[in-house]
């Protein structure tokens, strides 16, 4: 590949990632009650568009809809968690996952997207393994903020018990499910299994780049329960080598799918070293 190629990929990578920033931003204000303040301002928007579309280097901007959208819910539904009551935002939630009437605009924007979701072919058949793993996501979010409320004091193990607070693995199944690959699909278990280990190490590296910002807002965070940074280190270097191991054999069946969940890894490394994806709040 010559280099004005290279640089004309990465172009386009980036007009994609661009625009889809911009469909974001349209999604984002038909539900501004679930995003309040300068916390979820347009660098967010545009840093999601941009971690999607390299990370599908080949998709287009409709394909990158149902992540982008599923990325910024998380955002909203941890916002959520952390500066009201967790159970009333957790059983709206899991209301309107289920076909209920939302009740509060964080459930409101979680039906919107699974109604977009619902509409995809692959839904029904991973329509209950989708649903698990947003019970997971929220239910993790919770005893963080339990254990933040107890000022407790965890050993790293008991930590990324929780790492389903990251969001990530929701985010995973929701992209394969939108637009999985055959293999994927048929594999789902498999990646999503890869997807684990990538989201404990995406959970250590925010907790690491945002250690100022959350001590600053009392949010959780590993190093408020006693877990050293030579600890997350350690164990992040030790996530990354588990899950290259389990990449392996995804590479041979789905190249798109590896290079996705590798790409998270890799891009956000680079990214927490020089910005946040949440704005000033």
């Amino acid at each position: 590949m010559s280099a004005l190629t290279a640089h004309a990929r990465l172009g386009r990578m980036c007009a994609v990632g661009v625009e889809c920033g911009r469909r974001l931003a349209g999604w984002a204000r038909a539900h501004a009650a679930a995003l309040p303040g300068a916390a979820f301002d347009g660098g967010m928007l545009t840093a999601l568009g941009l971690v999607c579309a390299t990370g599908s280097p080949h998709a287009t901007v409709e394909d990158l809809e149902t992540v982008s959208r599923a990325a910024l819910w998380v955002f909203a539904v941890d916002h959520a968690v952390e500066t009201t009551r967790p159970e009333p935002v957790i059983e709206d939630c899991l209301r309107a996952a289920a076909g209920g009437q939302p009740a509060s605009p964080v459930a409101v924007m979680l039906a919107d997207l699974r109604a977009g979701l619902a509409a995809r072919p692959a839904f029904p058949g991973h329509a209950e393994a989708w649903q698990d793993q947003l019970e997971r996501t929220l239910t993790a979010m919770a005893r963080q903020q339990q254990w933040r409320a107890e000022q407790a004091r965890l050993t790293l193990e008991d930590y990324l018990r929780a790492a389903d607070s990251c969001g990530a693995a929701l985010v995973n199944l929701s992209h394969w499910i939108a637009t999985g690959d055959a293999w994927t699909l048929a594999h789902l278990e498999q990646a999503r299994q890869a997807g684990d280990h990538v989201q404990r190490y995406l959970r250590l590296l925010n907790d690491l780049a945002g250690a100022e910002r959350e001590e600053r807002r009392g949010d959780a965070n590993a190093l408020r329960f006693g877990i050293t940074r030579e600890q997350l280190h350690e164990a992040m270097a030790d996530l990354a080598a588990r899950a290259e191991g389990l990449l392996a054999p995804i590479r041979a069946g789905s190249p798109a799918t590896a290079a996705y969940l590798e790409h998270q890894m890799a891009f956000n490394t680079g990214f927490y070293a020089g910005s946040d994806y949440w704005g000033s709040s």
